[in-house]
């Protein structure tokens, strides 16, 4: 009995010193290893990690990179006076920040309305319009829908938000109480996650800032149905070694850049301690992006490889249920869950309608923190942001479709 308890703790010991032997994001390039290993599944794992990589992550890497380079110079200090200075324009200005991609916008948002600055109109109206990061993928993939299903949130967000402060414009008693420890805690994991992935972020940067342009001029290429392979003077399938080698590195990176021991820590954007640079932002969220990518990928290939299943035709089966599940899943918090629906509607498994109702309801990584600082608001905002996208989804769905 002796033994087993001085096993016990000396095991627990080992993870306590090495954290990433509990680090779920390593599950991932795991798997991609054993069925890179596997001679019956090498050639489609091969072919979905060149694909995600010079289909996806090229183009995601580019727009995020403008965007932030664009962005990252906005003061959050001076949105929330704004938003304080002008009252009646606060629910459109809220809708608008959570329209943007990314949540930086609906974070805002969301703790400004704890500390009593922001209406609980604005916190629905941001969390309505917002899509999080599956925006990034959406535009840089389709830019006419990504920019539709933008304009929808803002108006749709902005009714609602109108809507709420109208009828039940909810203050909670304890908000300033609740965000001094709940914001405590969580910059003190923040922290140390920083100091554990340190050198793997440092490494994320310098690769992407590498690779950034040269993958960008392959995957135009590619878009453009030209012989890439042929100018570089490889054959076809050197490049696809090639694509996927790279996108091997860029899961890998994001596995080890931080100590992922629970659900949100999979599902949402890399913590950055500030100051941001746009480099480390792009390089990071480029990398989420694109391992949920590969999830979805994998999701669609050995479905039929294995059990001779299309995903496709198994979703355009459900009908109207499709847009349901695909409003239900925006219910999870964090990013990931809603990347996947944006690749299933970008690979044509699930409607327009879907990806709209998903669009709405969803509401990104700022759910975390609305979740932390204020649960009740969180659960309320939640509910109010779910009847739009049940009536837009279906909306659209018996108008369109």
């Amino acid at each position: 009995m002796t033994s087993m308890t001085t096993t016990s703790r000396t095991l627990l010991s080992v993870i306590n010193q090495h954290p990433y032997l509990i680090n779920k994001r390593v599950i991932l390039p795991v798997i991609l290893s054993v069925l890179l290993g596997l001679s019956v599944t090498r050639e489609v794992t091969i072919a979905v990690l060149s694909d995600a990589y010079f289909q996806v992550a090229a183009f995601v890497y580019a727009s995020l990179a403008l965007y932030y380079l664009a962005t990252l110079r906005i003061s959050a200090e001076a949105i929330s006076r704004f938003m304080n200075q002008h009252p009646v324009y606060e629910v459109g200005l809220a809708a608008c920040l959570g329209a943007l991609p990314g949540c930086g916008g609906a974070i805002i948002v969301v703790t400004q309305y704890t500390k009593g600055v922001t209406s609980f109109g604005a916190v629905v109206a941001v969390l309505t319009s917002t899509m999080g990061d599956a925006a990034f993928l959406l535009l840089a993939q389709s830019p006419i829908d990504g920019l539709t299903v933008m304009a929808v949130g803002v108006v749709v967000g902005s009714l609602t938000g109108l809507v709420v402060n109208k009828f039940h414009n909810y203050k909670p008693s304890d908000t300033l109480k609740d965000t001094v420890v709940s914001e405590t805690s969580l910059s003190t994991e923040s922290e140390a996650n920083l100091s554990l992935g340190d050198n793997v972020k440092r490494a994320s940067i310098k690769f992407w800032m590498a690779v950034a342009i040269p993958s960008l001029a392959i995957a135009l290429g590619i878009a453009l149905q030209l012989p890439v392979h042929q100018y570089l003077g490889i054959s076809a399938k050197s490049l696809g070694y090639i694509g996927a080698t790279l996108c091997f590195i860029g899961i890998s990176l994001w596995a080890f850049s931080g100590s992922s021991t629970g659900y949100a820590s999979i599902t949402k954007e890399e913590a950055i301690s500030p100051p941001v640079s746009w480099q480390e932002k792009s390089a990071l969220d480029t990398q989420f992006v694109l391992a949920w990518v590969v999830v979805a990928f994998l999701l669609f290939e050995l479905s039929i490889l294995w059990f001779a299943i299309d995903i496709t035709q198994l979703f355009q089966g459900m009908g109207l249920g499709l847009v349901a599940l695909a409003i239900v899943i925006g219910f999870l918090p964090g990013c990931g869950p809603q990347i996947l629906v944006t690749t299933l509607y970008l690979n044509g498994a699930i409607p327009f309608s879907a990806q709209l109702g998903n669009a709405i309801s969803n509401d990104g990584d700022a759910l975390f923190p609305a979740i932390a600082l204020s649960p009740k608001a969180a659960m309320l905002a939640t509910f109010y942001s779910a009847l739009p996208a049940f009536i837009v989804g279906y909306g659209y769905y018996f108008l369109f479709e």
